[in-house]
C-alpha cells in the first residue's frame, strides 16, 4: 500500500493508494519545527506557517484559498516541535490543482512587509488566547518545567517578546535555510496512482532549493527531584498537569508504554477516570496522554478540579502510578487496553487524510513507514511484566514534574507529595 520514492535532489515522495476512495489528501512536510529555533527566534517556524497563506508571487491570500475551496477542497497547516505540514484534500481528480497551490505556497511566499506586521499581531492574539485558557496554559507551564531553557520548553507560538524581535529578514533566512529538498516530503493518499504522483512531482523537483536537513540540539535534563510550578490566576478551577519524562519514539519500551497509558488514563474505562471521576466525583475531566520525540518523551496526567480537592486528587493519581509500579495489570485489563489501541489504529487510518498524516509522521520520525500490521504485532507481544517494568522506569520522583494554574497563592508542600 505504501510506496516511497527518493529523487536525486533529496526530495522524498510517499503515497498510499486507496482506489476505493473518492478523495485525495496531499501534504507538503518539512522536517523543521519549534525544536530547531534559537531562543531569539522562538516562534519563527509557526510565524512562517502563517505567512505561507498570505500570498505568493502568483497568488494573493484570497486566491490561495479560492484555488482550493473553489474546487470543493480545503487547505490547512500545523507546526509541531519537529516538523511543519501544509496539507489539502479534494476530489481525487483534483490532484494537479492541489499540488500546484501547495508548492506555490511552499516555495514562493512573498513575506510582504505589511502581511508580516499584520500576522505578527494575529499570532500575539493567538498566544494571548492560550494564556487565557487554563487547560492550555498549564501544559505550557509543564513544558517549561520539564525542559527548562531549551526549545521543548518554549511555546510553539513564541511569546510577545520573541515575536517582536523576529524580522522579515529572519523569516526569509529561516525559510530559505530549512525549506529545502532534502528536508521535504510530499505525501499523498487516496484514489491515486503512485506513478502519476511521482511523475508530477519529479517535473517540479528542480524548483526546490538544494540543502541539508537541519539538526536540533538534543534535550538535556539535570533533575534530582520533583519540581512544581504554580501560576496563580483567578480561576474557578485548579488545572493540573503532572508529567513523567519517558523515552523517545525509537525506544522499544514505547509499545508497553502505549498500553500503560491506556490502562492509566486514555479513555473512560481507564483507572484514573473510573477512580477520580466515577468513584469519587472529584473531576469532570481527567486523562493521560503521551508525546514522543526523537530523543525524549513524556506521559502527562491532566485534570481540572475544585481547588479544595487538589491534594486528594493528587494522592489518588500518585497511588495509581505506584500501583502500576508494584502490581502487574491483570490479563483482562491488558487485553482490553490492547484491543482499544488496536481498534483506534484501525479507526484512525480509515480516511485519506489520516493515511497521509501516517506517511508524514512515520517517514520524518523514523525514516521509514511502519505497516500498521507491524505496530499491531508489537503491541500484541507486550506482557504484563513489561507494563510494570516501564512504570518502574519512568514513575520515579526525579522524573516527575507538576504544573498548576490555580487561585492558590503558594505551592508549599506539593513537591513532597511527589517523592
Amino acid at each position: 500500500m505504501y510506496q516511497i520514492t527518493r529523487l536525486e535532489n533529496g526530495l522524498t515522495i510517499a503515497t498510499a493508494e486507496m482506489p476505493h476512495m473518492a478523495s485525495i489528501s496531499l501534504g507538503l512536510w518539512t522536517g523543521v519545527g519549534g525544536r530547531y529555533e534559537p531562543p531569539q527566534l522562538n516562534g519563527v517556524s509557526h510565524f512562517i506557517e502563517h505567512l505561507l497563506f498570505k500570498g505568493t508571487q502568483r497568488r494573493s491570500a484570497r486566491e490561495i484559498s479560492q484555488a482550493v475551496e473553489g474546487i470543493g477542497g480545503y487547505l490547512n497547516a500545523f507546526t509541531g516541535e519537529e516538523n511543519t505540514c501544509y496539507y489539502s484534500k479534494a476530489r481525487h481528480d483534483r490532484f494537479n490543482e492541489l499540488l500546484d497551490v501547495l508548492t506555490d505556497m511552499f516555495l514562493n511566499p512573498t513575506f510582504a512587509p505589511a502581511e508580516v506586521e499584520k500576522e505578527r499581531g494575529v499570532i500575539k492574539e493567538e498566544w494571548a488566547m492560550y494564556q487565557d485558557q487554563p487547560q492550555q496554559y498549564v501544559q505550557e507551564l509543564l513544558n517549561q518545567t520539564q525542559w527548562p531553557d531549551q526549545p521543548l520548553g518554549r511555546p510553539l507560538t513564541g511569546t510577545e517578546e520573541t515575536l517582536d524581535r523576529i524580522s522579515r529578514t529572519a523569516l526569509t533566512t529561516f525559510h530559505g535555510a530549512h525549506y529545502v529538498a532534502a528536508g521535504t516530503l510530499v505525501a499523498a493518499a487516496g484514489n491515486l496512482s503512485n506513478q502519476n504522483v511521482v511523475e508530477r512531482v519529479a517535473r517540479i523537483a528542480g524548483r526546490f532549493t538544494q540543502g541539508t536537513r537541519a539538526r536540533f540540539v538534543p534535550a538535556f535534563v539535570d533533575q534530582k527531584g520533583p519540581q512544581v510550578r504554580l501560576a496563580t490566576k483567578a480561576t474557578e478551577q485548579t488545572q493540573i498537569a503532572l508529567g513523567a519524562r519517558t523515552c523517545s519514539r525509537h525506544d522499544e519500551r514505547r509499545f508497553a508504554l502505549r498500553l500503560l497509558n491506556t490502562i492509566l488514563g486514555e479513555n473512560m474505562s481507564s483507572r484514573l477516570f473510573q477512580i477520580v471521576r466515577e468513584d469519587h466525583g472529584l473531576a469532570y475531566s481527567i486523562y493521560s496522554s503521551l508525546s514522543f520525540f526523537d530523543d525524549v518523551g513524556d506521559l502527562v496526567v491532566s485534570a481540572g478540579l475544585e481547588t479544595e480537592n487538589l491534594r486528594r486528587v493528587l494522592a489518588l493519581i500518585l497511588r495509581e502510578l505506584q500501583r502500576l509500579r508494584e502490581q502487574l495489570p491483570t490479563a483482562a485489563e491488558l487485553r482490553r487496553a490492547r484491543d482499544y489501541v488496536l481498534g483506534q489504529i484501525d479507526l484512525s487510518l480509515e480516511n485519506t487524510e489520516s493515511q497521509m498524516m501516517w506517511l508524514g509522521e512515520q517517514l520524518l520520525g523514523y525514516g521509514r513507514v511502519f505497516p500498521p500490521a507491524e505496530i499491531k504485532q508489537r503491541l500484541a507481544e507486550v506482557t504484563p511484566a513489561q507494563v510494570r517494568a516501564v512504570a518502574r522506569d519512568f514513575f520515579r520522583p526525579e522524573r516527575l514534574n507538576l504544573a498548576l494554574v490555580s487561585p492558590l497563592k503558594s505551592d508549599r508542600g506539593l513537591a513532597r507529595l511527589l517523592t
